[in-house]
């Protein structure tokens, strides 16, 4: 008896391959991508001896047919990684593996140089040439022009009557290595095991988001009694062609809902409303209706339905509110107990997050019957999918457990693929990480508060290099609880310096109303505005302030511009970090490599961000580009290329050591577009 094969059943192959990426849970998780976006991949592969290795990363598609092949290349010196780029071109469920293999033209090139160099084994490594390129000759999967090649160089270099020089120029010939890098020549090639990607639509990935609360558009105060008239859906529609003409593609409403009347909050979060207090919209649910409801100020379902139509006709989308919370008069409150906590004196808990107190919110408990309150969730969802909402913004799901979100948005997910769930979780990072994987296709994220030069490049690199294959941030400036000191006391050129590292630093961005007013102004001793309009109604003049200009909305118009214009901004992992003498002052670039369609050739599209962080000065400096990164193939005489700065329109040389001036007060950014 024939004793057994001992590799059988071995973790590792013939060509060991470890530590591959993107890989999610041990590929429990598939990968995050959306299509057209290069995907980086990679992993660590090394071997035995002294033979030099090759590295394919291998892309399938949704019906596991392969549709790209990729040459890996070196990560770095003495590492045994190899990287590379991988790019799913439409929505669904991809794969990719990793091969390995012995590259048998580079091994005997090395040696072949090597030795005839030193005159040791001549006739030997040319003889192995003549073999190697013969056997590469007869592979069917040659074609005859390339077979030929082979032949002819084979021959040259089996015959004794020519040169060393000439043999060996004949085995390295341009034609020859031509044709070994459409079809490498390989040996015992190893595959890693297969790991899924799953590539979900544009929106899910890129965008740029726009907040408003529909109560305030069209809110008209009575000049004599100051009574307010709430806007509604129908004024708040009017709106939405100065948000689409910004350049936004997704206007995001906070809850529509009915406003519950115990507890509501008055003006700036004070304990007493008013009776003419309108309440917080996350205080849901009244008499009138809860989660599947309409506040009755703001309209009916035909209202809505109008609404989303409207904002469709201008190329927005409706970003709904997902608040899994009640007001104490919600009708669950008293048809459904069990989903709340019940403290020992029988009352039931309000929401808290010390120092801050919610009394007007009751917190869901989905321990007590997860089924039933599970259901009644999904059937809200599915509701206002049914009234054409794709994308929902989900409140604090990280006080909610994280099974839950696993389950619902696998669930809708599978019915409405198109569907996006954006993670409203400042928290740890341990839970924002948690909820990417659960399947949160987008999350809020630290950059609110990363303001210095080295906190905004560690934060980039983590974003782009570390997380994006399961967490995409959304970079909003700021929010209705989120106004940070930067904003209150960085003027003008806060807002600017934000506004340009939100909408170039990640594909997806968003801002909240009155940012593009400058609205700085807090509430003593909190991170929040003044006169918050979570509380009450607001209203603003965008057109006389973009008329007397003192309206941020023409920068934004043109970031969003200049976004839509470069694909390389809409790619979260091209990201690199380049250096300046200046402290204050960041800089980075994207790249990308743009494929061939029916409209244009292929080309690349580089741009390089200069950014002076600090608000209140003039800085200046020398930035030291890293042009490896930037995939340049041409230069000037003297070493330059040519950039165009998007928003000034100047046209400079640049190379690889630069002068920078920015000045906050006029200009504190350069958006850089490498002239090809």
């Amino acid at each position: 008896m024939a004793p057994a094969d001992p590799r059988q059943g071995l973790r590792v192959g013939r060509i060991p391959i470890t530590a591959v990426f993107p890989v999610v849970d041990d590929g429990a998780v598939a990968a995050k991508a959306v299509p057209g976006a290069d995907l980086r991949v990679g992993a660590t592969v090394f071997r035995e001896g002294h033979d030099l290795l090759g590295v394919t990363a291998v892309l399938s598609g949704p019906d596991g047919i392969e549709v790209q092949r990729t040459a890996l290349a070196p990560a770095g010196a003495g590492t045994d990684g190899w990287t590379g780029t991988l790019t799913p071109t439409s929505q669904g469920q991809w794969s990719f593996h990793i091969e390995g293999w012995t590259d048998l033209f580079a091994t005997w090139e090395h040696n072949a140089t090597v030795k005839i160099e030193a005159g040791v084994d001549v006739e030997v490594m040319l003889a192995e040439g003549a073999a190697l390129l013969s056997a590469a000759a007869d592979d069917p999967a040659r074609s005859d022009a390339e077979a030929a090649v082979f032949t002819e160089a084979a021959a040259v270099l089996a015959n004794d009557s020519r040169s060393t020089t000439e043999r060996l120029g004949a085995g390295l010939s341009g034609a020859v290595r031509a044709a070994v890098e459409r079809v490498p020549l390989r040996d015992l090639v190893t595959s890693s095991r297969s790991f899924p990607i799953k590539v979900e639509r544009d929106a899910a990935g890129r965008g740029a988001w726009y907040e408003f609360f529909p109560r305030s558009e069209g809110a008209r105060r009575h000049p004599e009694t100051g009574e307010w008239t709430s806007g509604n859906f129908r004024t708040a529609a009017h709106r939405l062609d100065a948000v689409a003409a910004m350049g936004f593609d997704v206007i995001y409403l906070p809850p529509i809902h009915p406003i519950g009347t115990i507890n509501r909050k008055g003006p700036n979060n004070t304990l007493v409303a008013g009776p003419a207090d309108p309440g917080s919209p996350w205080a849901i649910g009244s008499a009138d209706g809860g989660h599947d409801a309409i506040h009755p100020d703001l309209g009916g379902f035909e209202d809505f339905d109008a609404f989303v139509a409207k904002a469709a006709s201008v190329g927005l989308e409706v970003a709904l509110d997902l608040a899994l919370q009640c007001a104490p008069d919600h009708p669950w409150a008293t048809e459904h107990p069990e989903w709340f906590t019940t403290r020992v004196d029988g009352t039931i808990a309000y929401a808290e997050n010390p120092p801050k107190k919610y009394q007007d919110i009751y917190p869901l408990n989905f321990d007590n019957d997860p089924t039933g309150l599970s259901a009644e969730v999904l059937r809200i969802v599915k509701l206002w999918i049914n009234h054409g909402v794709k994308i929902f913004r989900v409140d604090n799901p990280h006080t909610k457990p994280v099974w839950f979100w696993e389950w619902l948005i696998g669930t809708v997910n599978a019915e409405h693929p198109d569907v996006v769930f954006l993670a409203e979780a400042f928290t740890r990072p341990a839970m924002m990480a948690a909820l990417g994987r659960a399947g949160f296709q987008q999350s809020y994220s630290y950059f609110t508060w990363r303001n210095t030069k080295a906190e905004l490049e560690e934060y980039l690199q983590h974003i782009s290099t570390v997380s994006p294959s399961y967490f995409r941030p959304n970079f909003f400036v700021n929010t209705p609880d989120i106004l940070t000191e930067y904003l209150q006391y960085g003027g003008p050129a806060a807002f600017k310096i934000r506004a340009v590292l939100a909408a170039t630093g990640s594909p997806l961005w968003g801002m909240y109303a009155g940012y593009e007013l400058y609205e700085h102004v807090a509430r003593p001793g909190a991170e929040e505005y003044i006169d918050n309009e979570k509380y009450e109604y607001k209203e603003r003049d965008f057109a006389a302030a973009e008329a007397s200009g003192r309206s941020l909305a023409p920068y934004v118009t043109r970031l969003n511009a200049i976004r839509k214009a470069h694909p390389s901004l809409l790619d979260l992992e091209n990201l690199t970090i380049h250096a300046s003498t200046d402290d204050a002052t960041l800089v980075f670039s994207k790249h990308k490599r743009v494929p061939a369609t029916a409209s244009h050739p292929a080309y690349k599209d580089t741009i390089i961000v200069v950014v002076n962080v600090d608000p209140h000065s003039a800085r200046q400096g020398t930035v030291t580009l890293d042009l490896a990164s930037l995939d340049l193939d041409h230069f000037k005489a003297d070493g330059t290329f040519e950039v165009e700065d998007l928003i000034s329109g100047a046209v400079w040389n640049w190379g690889s050591e630069n002068f920078f001036r920015l000045d906050a007060h006029t200009e504190p950014a350069h958006i850089l577009h490498v002239r090809r």
